[in-house]
């Protein structure tokens, strides 16, 4: 022991820089070694599995379907209208400045839907109108087709009797079919009134 201490005492100075420099060799080994080591679990952040594969959430805006309505006779402003599916005739007859004061809409069904090609005629005071004509969808397969109808088929309009029924088979023999429906106020007998109560009801297809 007192050899040891004695051998220290003699060459502590020529010792002093080895230990000094093992010791700092040591200390970035022991670092090194800490740094390469595998993280602890409760070192490691998690992301929950539910956030990562959730899908984005879509919003569909479905819109309502437009449809057309003609407006005529004793309005303010007659004329066609785009209105949604679902609209009521009170609807169509507000977006046509509502009814002259001349005007009769005690038969008008003003909760009545709205269809596409829908043709909505205001009569007046003391007018008759037959009740189809009120509100009625101009679907091309319930037309009358005034180039090729007959007198009887021609004499359901309204305001169309046998006479006039007549004159248009004559005027059709003569000056050929109607190219379009405003043709037909060349009949004697049919002005424009007649017409705008035979326009939603009839075609020259």
């Amino acid at each position: 022991m007192n050899l040891i201490q004695l051998f220290i005492q003699k060459y502590k100075k020529k010792l002093l820089l080895p230990v000094v420099v093992i010791g700092i060799i040591l200390f970035i080994s022991m670092q090194s070694f800490l740094n390469s080591a595998p993280p602890k679990a409760d070192s490691i952040q998690t992301i929950p599995l539910k956030e990562s594969f959730t899908e984005e959430e879509t919003i569909e805006y479905v819109e309502d379907p437009i449809v057309f309505v003609e407006v005529k006779g004793a309005v303010i402003k007659p004329g066609v209208y785009e209105l949604s599916e679902g609209d009521r005739v009170l609807n169509a007859i507000e977006m046509a400045g509502g009814y002259l004061v001349s005007s009769n809409s005690k038969q008008i069904n003003h909760a009545e839907r709205v269809k596409d090609e829908m043709v909505i005629y205001v009569p007046e005071e003391g007018e008759e109108v037959e009740e189809a004509l009120l509100a009625t969808s101009s679907s091309q397969s319930s037309l009358v087709n005034i180039n090729n109808s007959d007198a009887t088929l021609l004499s359901t309009l309204p305001g169309i009797g046998a006479a006039k029924a007549a004159a248009i088979i004559a005027h059709r023999e003569q000056s050929g079919p109607f190219k379009v429906k405003q043709d037909l106020m060349k009949v004697t007998g049919i002005g424009q009134k007649t017409y705008e109560k035979l326009e939603p009801l009839i075609s020259v297809k």
